[in-house]
C-alpha cells in the first residue's frame, strides 16, 4: 500500500464495514446503503459517483500511465439477508430481522479500499478501473442481471469479484479456473386441497400431507436420478400452510431452489420436478400449481484472470497464502458478469476461531475477521492494475 497510510486505510474500511453492518438493508431496498456509500466516496474526493442498477453506484478511476485502452470492473455486492442477528458483536444490526450474514458489508468496504488504492496509484497504470457497488445479489430482481441490462459491462474487458469465505483460514485466498459456483433457479409450488374438520380428514384433501410427501420425493431427483459427479442440489426452503388447530388445510405453499452445474442437468431437474409434483398431487386427489423461475448462471472463472489472482497473491503475500479449494455449490449473480466478459471470482479466507469467525454464510452468528480485509482490498487493486497494464 505504497504512498498511502496503511493504518488509516484499514481503519477506514473497518469504519465503513461496521456502519453497513449496523444498518443492513434487504435486496432492492438499499437506499440508505447507497446514500451512505455515495457520501463516503464523495468525502474521499471522488467527484463523479453515478447511480447504477437501482440502488447501486459506479465509480470510474482513470489511469494516468501509458494508455492501455483497457477497462476492468470490480464488483462488490451491498445487500443483506432476512436473518435475525445473533453474532454478539458490538455493532450488530439495529434492524430487526435483517443482517449482513454473507459478508457484503465487508465486500463494499474492501471495494472502497481498492478504489482508494487505485486512485493513489493511477500514475502507474493506463486504462480505467470501474468499481461497481451492486445491489440485490441475494434476491430477485437480481442486481447482476440489471448491471448487464444497463450496459455497464458493454465497454468493459474483464471483471473481478470477491467473496469472504468462512471455511478458509483467515488471510488466505482460494481461486481456480473454470466453473466456480453453481447456477440457481427458484420455484414456487401451490398445493390445492380441500378443507375439512380435523376430526374428519376423509371429508377433505389435506394439503399439508400432500406437501410433505412432495418434499420427500423431490430429494430423489438428486439421490436416485443424477450421477454423483454431476452437481445438482434441490432444496425446499419454505413451507406455509394452515392456521387453525381443527381445520384440515386446503392450501400449502412451498418454495425452494434448484442449483446445477450443467444445462442438461437443469433441464432434467425442471422436467422431473414438474412430473413428480403433478403425479403426487393426482395420487392424493389434490391439484398443484408450479412456477419455476430462471435465476443466475454459474460463475465461470477465466483461466487468464485466475492466473492474475494467483500471481498477485503469491507476489504480495507468498505462496502459502493460496489455498486449494473447490468451487462452491452456492450461487452468485456475478455469473451474469462472467457470461459477458472474462472474469475471476476469488474467495478471501476469514475463518478465525479466536475472533469467533467460524460460522457458515447465512448463519445468524456469522462474523467476519476484519484483519483479512486489507488483503482483499490489496488483491482487488493489484489484479486490476495487472490487467490494465497488459496490452
Amino acid at each position: 500500500m505504497s504512498r498511502i497510510d496503511a493504518a488509516a486505510l484499514v481503519g477506514r474500511m473497518v469504519e465503513i464495514r461496521r456502519h453497513l453492518h449496523r444498518h443492513p438493508e434487504l435486496s432492492n431496498e438499499e437506499r440508505e446503503t447507497q446514500a451512505y456509500l455515495r457520501g463516503v466516496l464523495e468525502a474521499e474526493g471522488f467527484e463523479v459517483v453515478r447511480d447504477a442498477a437501482g440502488h447501486g453506484l459506479v465509480v470510474d478511476i482513470v489511469g494516468e500511465g501509458e494508455p492501455s485502452g483497457r477497462k476492468v470492473a470490480i464488483r462488490a455486492d451491498i445487500d443483506a439477508l432476512p436473518i435475525e442477528e445473533a453474532s454478539g458483536v458490538a455493532f450488530a444490526s439495529v434492524r430487526p430481522g435483517v443482517m449482513h450474514a454473507c459478508g457484503h458489508d465487508a465486500h463494499a468496504a474492501m471495494a472502497v479500499g481498492a478504489a482508494l488504492l487505485l486512485r493513489n496509484r493511477r500514475s502507474e497504470f493506463g486504462g480505467t478501473a470501474r468499481i461497481i457497488f451492486q445491489p440485490a445479489e441475494e434476491a430477485e430482481p437480481l442486481g447482476g442481471r440489471r448491471v448487464v441490462a444497463e450496459g455497464l459491462l458493454d465497454d468493459v474487458d474483464a471483471a473481478i469479484g470477491i467473496h469472504v469465505d468462512p471455511y478458509a483460514p483467515t488471510r488466505t485466498v482460494c481461486v481456480g479456473s473454470g466453473p466456480y459456483t453453481l447456477a440457481c433457479d427458484t420455484f414456487d409450488i401451490a398445493v390445492l386441497g380441500r378443507s375439512a374438520h380435523a376430526a374428519r380428514p376423509a371429508d377433505g384433501v389435506d394439503a399439508i400431507a400432500v406437501a410433505c410427501s412432495m418434499v420427500s420425493e423431490l430429494q430423489k431427483i438428486v439421490s436416485r436420478e443424477i450421477d454423483p459427479f454431476d452437481p445438482l442440489v434441490v432444496s425446499v426452503t419454505a413451507i406455509k400452510a394452515g392456521g387453525a388447530y381443527n381445520v384440515v388445510a386446503d392450501r400449502a405453499a412451498l418454495r425452494g431452489t434448484i442449483r446445477y452445474g450443467h444445462q442438461a442437468t437443469r433441464e432434467h431437474a425442471w422436467a422431473r420436478l414438474r412430473a413428480i409434483l403433478a403425479g403426487l398431487a393426482a395420487a392424493h386427489r389434490a391439484d398443484v400449481e408450479i412456477d419455476i423461475h430462471e435465476g443466475e448462471p454459474p460463475v465461470v472463472n477465466d483461466a487468464g484472470m485466475a492466473g492474475l489472482v494467483i500471481e498477485s497473491v503469491t507476489r504480495q503475500f507468498g505462496p502459502d497464502a493460496l489455498v486449494h479449494a473447490p468451487g462452491w455449490t452456492a450461487a452468485d449473480d456475478f455469473g451474469f458478469y462472467s457470461e459477458r466478459v472474462p472474469s475471476v471470482y476469488f474467495r478471501l479466507g476469514i475463518r478465525n476461531e479466536a475472533e469467533g469467525s467460524v460460522h457458515p454464510l447465512h448463519h445468524p452468528a456469522f462474523r467476519v475477521d476484519e484483519a483479512a480485509m486489507p488483503m482483499g482490498a490489496a488483491t482487488l487493486c493489484d489484479v486490476a492494475q495487472r490487467f490494465l497494464a497488459r496490452s
